[in-house]
C-alpha cells in the first residue's frame, strides 16, 4: 500500500491504536459522525473566523470568547483565519507545498495565524473547546509552526497558543527558525512504524479497557462486536 500524507489528528489515532487507525483511514468502514461536542466546536470556530476575518458580530452564545478574540485582534500583523498549510519532503529536505499537492508529506489547518513581516515573527492560535488543558498536546502547534517557517521564510520566531476558551486557560509554546523543523525528527519513529504498517498491511491493535464496548473498529478481535469478515 502507498503511504499517504498525514495529519496530526490521524497520526494521534495511529499512536492510540494502529488497528483503529486502519478502520478509519485504510479500510474506511467507520463513517464520521458529528456529536454535540464536535458541532459546538465547529460553530465556535466559524464564529471566531467570521469575527476576526470578516468583522461580523459574534452569536450571543459565543460572546464569552470576545475578550480572547479582541486580544488577538489587537496583535499587529496580517490575520489569516482557517489557514491551510502543507509540507513536502524531498531529497534536499522539507519545503512548503500546496495543501492539495499529491506529493505532500503533512498538512494541517491553523485556526488563526498572525504574521508580522516587519518584526519577523508570527503567532499561531488553536482554539480548544475542551473543559481542561490538563492533557494538552502541543505537537500540532509545532507542525503548524514548521510549515509557517517554510511558507514565510522571513519569520524567525513563532509563538504558539492553545486557547482553551471554555476553561479560560492558555498553553503557550515558542519556536525558533533554527529549530523549527525538529518536530519531524521527533515524530520520525512513529511515522516509520506507520510506514511499515502500510508496507506490510499489518496494523497491530493496542487493546485497552474501552475496546469491547466503545471502539467502532468491529474487525478487531478485541472488539465486543467482532465477527470475522464483518
Amino acid at each position: 500500500m502507498t503511504v499517504p500524507s498525514f495529519t496530526y489528528s490521524s497520526l494521534s489515532r495511529f499512536i492510540t491504536c494502529p488497528k483503529q487507525y486502519e478502520a478509519h483511514h485504510v479500510l474506511k468502514y467507520i463513517p464520521f459522525t458529528d456529536t454535540a461536542a464536535t458541532l459546538y466546536g465547529k460553530d465556535l470556530h466559524l464564529a471566531a473566523e467570521n469575527y476576526i476575518g470578516k468583522g461580523e458580530a459574534l452569536p450571543e452564545r459565543f460572546i464569552f470568547v470576545k475578550k480572547f478574540l479582541d486580544t488577538l485582534n489587537s496583535i499587529k500583523g496580517t490575520k489569516l483565519c482557517e489557514y491551510k498549510l502543507a509540507v513536502a519532503r524531498g531529497d534536499t529536505g522539507y519545503e512548503y507545498c500546496d495543501y492539495e499537492a499529491p506529493h505532500r508529506y503533512w498538512r494541517g489547518i491553523a485556526d488563526l495565524i498572525i504574521v508580522d513581516e516587519q518584526a519577523k515573527k508570527a503567532y499561531i492560535v488553536d482554539y480548544k473547546t475542551g473543559k481542561s488543558a490538563k492533557y494538552a498536546d502541543t505537537k500540532q502547534l509545532a507542525l503548524l509552526a514548521a510549515a509557517v517557517f517554510l511558507e514565510f521564510p522571513y519569520v524567525k520566531t513563532v509563538k504558539g497558543m492553545l486557547l482553551f476558551v471554555v476553561s479560560n486557560e492558555m498553553v503557550k509554546e515558542e519556536y525558533t527558525y533554527e529549530k523549527g523543523l525538529e518536530i519531524f525528527d521527533t515524530l520520525a519513529p512513529v511515522l516509520a512504524q506507520r510506514s511499515v504498517a502500510y508496507e506490510t498491511g499489518v496494523f497491530n491493535p493496542i487493546p485497552n479497557g474501552l475496546c469491547r464496548k466503545f471502539c467502532m473498529a468491529t474487525k478487531c478481535i478485541h472488539n465486543g462486536r467482532y465477527s470475522d469478515g464483518a
